[in-house]
C-alpha cells in the first residue's frame, strides 16, 4: 500500500504542504533530525540571511536522503524552526526551489522560536521520509 496523501475538499489547497499523510503499516521510515545551514567543514554558511541558511540546510537535507536512497519526493512531514522575527517568504521561496512544481508535497509544519542551538542559526528543518522499497 503506497503512502497516501489527503487533501480534504473543504479545506485550502497549497502547493507547498499537503493537510495530510497516511503511511502503510510496512513503511520504512527516515528520521531526519534538525539541519542547519552548516557547510562539510563545520562552517556557518550565511550568516544573517535566511534564504541562504534555508538552501543550505536543504542542502544538508537532501544529502540526507540520498544516504537512505531516497529522494525529496519521499519526504512525507516537514518540521521548520525560524528564529522570531524572521520573514518566513525568503524561506518559503528556498524550498519552492527545492520541490519545485512536483505534486504530493509532505505535510509541514512552521514555528518561531526564540533561538536555535547556535546564536547565528536562523532556521532549523527536521523531516520523516517513507524509503523506497
Amino acid at each position: 500500500m503506497p503512502v497516501e496523501r489527503i487533501n480534504p475538499e473543504t479545506m485550502h489547497h497549497n502547493p507547498a504542504f499537503t493537510q495530510m499523510v497516511v503511511l502503510p503499516a510496512d513503511a520504512r521510515l527516515a528520521l531526519i533530525g534538525g539541519q542547519n545551514a552548516v557547510a562539510a567543514d563545520g562552517t556557518i554558511v550565511g550568516r544573517g540571511d535566511l534564504a541562504r541558511q534555508t538552501a543550505e540546510a536543504l542542502k544538508n537535507l537532501v544529502t540526507c536522503l540520498k544516504a537512505a536512497g531516497a529522494t525529496v519526493e519521499d519526504l512525507v512531514q516537514m518540521k521548520i524552526w525560524l528564529v522570531a522575527g524572521q520573514d518566513i517568504r525568503p524561506g518559503f521561496e528556498a524550498w519552492m526551489k527545492v520541490w519545485g512544481d512536483r505534486g504530493n508535497p509532505p505535510v509541514v509544519t512552521a514555528a518561531f522560536v526564540s533561538a536555535l542551538a547556535h546564536p547565528d542559526f536562523l532556521v532549523e528543518i527536521e523531516a520523516t521520509a517513507v524509503l523506497p522499497a
